[in-house]
């Protein structure tokens, strides 16, 4: 008789940095054990296209075949009345994919699938709704740090949030998953700005103790606290797993990719660890004044630099796009003055360039897949938040685990420029080669990859939660 299949359903919000690490933590499962067979439901979102291309590009490059794709069909949208951040526009569009979910869940069980688990993330948590009507155990995969699920559950508090919504700036929050107090000029932009996008956190928070466990995309040697303090408040288990990363990136599919052969070209001529690499992700982008800010700092330190240079969107629902003539944004004569040591460009693949050998150190928006990258890579990071929970990510890696060093902890849209020269200095210490900060980052890089090493702390987190997982095939056997 050959083994029975147990089928795992993955749910995860139609964005990049939800969905790359959810689809490789899907793999990741669907490897561990041969009677696991993973399925992500890819939702839509029209205002998120590389996600489509993303999902698209995966069945050919699966290999094992139990790792496969259903695609459900766009949803009614969100009415321009009902939301007023960008944020809650991605919170409706999910809460409509719900009845597509169950019809999806309902078509693959008529299949005699056995379902086990369905995996929300942290912004598909209607979906729980449908779990508990199929009578399907669901979990939470935290793409983003432990110390940021830790405030989010924070935010259940009441006087927590009457601090949040408070008008004064100066207060520091006693978050449990931080080892200090946060000071509240560091909360994500759409926490402080936005009320109805507070009402959100707050609402897919309140969902998360409902789960049988919760799946971090994090390790104990980076974030022991923070695991410590979610163990110690959260009743269903807490699976460290991490890091979970697509090594492989997205030179693999992205459309762009083509353009890249050039930007390696680069860097194979330069010398080891010498360029500084300035990239502020899939969503960040920086106002003409701040661009010119960094050119001109960029001078005044005189290091190599590969600076992935995106123009902000035109909409608030839109992604940056590469400029079409990037002089605009530069001071006059900055490219021909740089060209021999320097390499402006749009997007960049940008765990590819992490890997290689000519990076020395990175300017980062600190968003999560990115640290996890760099510190794999040992590369030093610089912190320059734009967006989503990176201040709060900044923080934790500057103040805390002392593995980046601060450009700025609280930027965002609308914050006072960070000057050419103070960019220099921070640019003349992170490419220090001997500071104590690349000493401290090469020895988490080889943290973070003993952590997925069958004798690691992540791997073990992982043989607890597939235990868990293949229980559902003891209970069948009891019960026949």
């Amino acid at each position: 008789m050959g083994r029975r299949q147990v089928e795992l359903v993955f749910v995860a919000t139609p964005g990049i940095g939800n969905l790359v690490p959810a689809v490789e933590f899907a793999q990741l499962l669907a490897n561990h054990d041969p009677r696991f067979h993973a399925t992500i439901l890819a939702l839509t979102d029209p205002h998120r296209p590389i996600a489509t291309t993303y999902i698209r590009s995966r069945p050919s490059s699966c290999g094992a075949g139990n790792l496969r794709f259903v695609h459900l069909p766009p949803p009614d949208p969100p009415r321009p009345g009902d939301y007023q951040s960008a944020m809650a526009h991605t919170c409706l569009n999910i809460a409509n994919h719900a009845p597509l979910v169950k019809r999806a869940l309902v078509d693959l069980r008529s299949t005699g699938a056995r379902v086990a688990a369905l995996f929300l993330d942290m912004f598909t948590t209607p979906m729980a709704d449908v779990a508990g009507e199929l009578g399907i155990p669901h979990y939470l995969f935290f793409a983003s740090p432990a110390s940021f699920l830790g405030f989010m559950l924070y935010l259940l508090d009441p006087e927590a949030r009457k601090a949040v919504e408070s008008e004064d700036m100066s207060i520091e929050l006693p978050v449990p998953s931080f080892v200090n107090s946060v000071p509240k000029r560091v909360l994500p932009s759409s926490v402080l700005l936005g009320k109805d996008a507070l009402t959100w956190y707050v609402a897919h928070a309140g969902r998360y103790g409902q789960t049988k466990g919760t799946v971090i995309n994090t390790f104990e040697e980076l974030e022991g606290h923070a695991l410590r303090s979610l163990r110690a408040s959260m009743s269903p288990p807490v699976y460290s797993v991490g890091p979970v990363i697509d090594l492989d990136g997205p030179v693999k599919w992205h459309p762009q990719r083509a353009e890249q052969e050039a930007i390696v070209q680069w860097l194979d001529k330069q010398p080891l660890a010498s360029v500084v690499f300035l990239c502020f992700g899939s969503m960040g982008s920086l106002s003409t004044p701040q661009t010119k800010e960094i050119a001109n700092g960029l001078e005044q330190a005189g290091f190599r630099f590969l600076w992935s240079l995106r123009e902000p969107p035109r909409d608030k629902l839109d992604l940056p796009s590469d400029y079409v003539n990037v002089d605009q944004a530069l001071p006059e004569g900055f490219l021909d003055r740089t060209a021999e040591t320097g390499l402006v460009c749009g997007w960049v693949p940008q765990v590819t360039i992490l890997a290689h050998k000519a990076i020395g150190g990175f300017v980062s928006h600190c968003g999560w897949n990115s640290i996890l990258e760099s510190l794999w890579y040992g590369v030093a990071m610089a912190t320059w938040p734009i967006y989503s929970e990176q201040q709060m990510n900044a923080l934790q890696l500057v103040a805390e685990l002392g593995l980046a060093l601060e450009i700025r902890l609280d930027y965002r849209e609308g914050s006072a420029l960070v000057t050419a020269e103070e960019l220099a200095r921070a640019l003349r210490r992170l490419m220090d080669s001997k500071s104590e900060l690349r000493s401290k980052v090469r020895e988490m890089r080889d943290k973070s990859r003993m952590a997925m090493t069958e004798q690691g702390s992540s791997h073990a987190s992982m043989r607890h939660l597939v235990q868990e997982l293949l229980a559902v095939l003891d209970f069948d056997d009891q019960e026949s």
